[in-house]
């Protein structure tokens, strides 16, 4: 039996981006963003979900720029741990072990250890209540040469991406099994 609940932020899985920013100074920053996605295909884009009062968020308005990267599951605890501190009160990359690098095409920082990262520049912000969407546009995108598939993408059995599980199951989650080829599979029941 279905059951109706009440309008919320639930969408199973989500992908844990880690969102790199230069603060003042350059200090590099990083921070947890689960919600996030691609938005456009031309030009490329992606969006991340930040509220006013995170340091991230102040960064990517005055550099109008910022990185999302993707962590492997072997990193679900640096993760979460980005996401629980403020780079106000802690350098993130010093509490973690994990190490900066400067992207070559826009002004925020790179997880060198994540099997990649999209470089954004900053296309669009929209208040919309709790939460300001910024939309970057991907002009680059830097990967371990060991996580591309054969078509020089990363390849998601390769880079093994950590999941978010949402609140009505809030912890992190690894990718599972293939199930099918798409754009093909679902030709198996089409009636004609």
């Amino acid at each position: 039996m279905k059951v109706s609940l009440s309008g919320q932020t639930v969408l199973l899985p989500s992908p844990v981006c880690i969102v790199g920013t230069y603060g003042p100074g350059d200090k590099p920053n990083i921070m947890n963003a689960a919600w996030g996605g691609i938005v456009c295909s031309q030009p490329p884009c992606i969006s991340v979900s930040l509220r006013e009062a995170t340091l991230s968020y102040h960064n990517i308005k005055r550099n109008q720029a910022f990185t999302v990267n993707i962590p492997s599951e072997q990193y679900f605890k640096e993760a979460d741990l980005v996401g629980i501190i403020s780079g106000r009160d802690f350098d993130k990359f010093e509490q973690t072990g994990l190490t900066p690098e400067k992207s070559k095409l826009v002004n925020a920082p790179i997880v060198k250890e994540f099997p990649y990262a999209l470089e954004c520049k900053l296309l669009q912000q929209i208040a919309l209540g709790t939460h300001t969407l910024f939309i970057g546009e991907i002009v680059g995108i830097v990967a371990d040469s060991e996580v591309l598939s054969p078509n020089q993408l990363p390849d998601i059995e390769k880079v093994r991406p950590l999941l978010w599980g949402s609140f009505g199951s809030p912890g992190y989650y690894k990718v599972g099994d293939k199930l099918g080829k798409a754009f093909s599979v679902g030709k198996e029941i089409l009636k004609s």
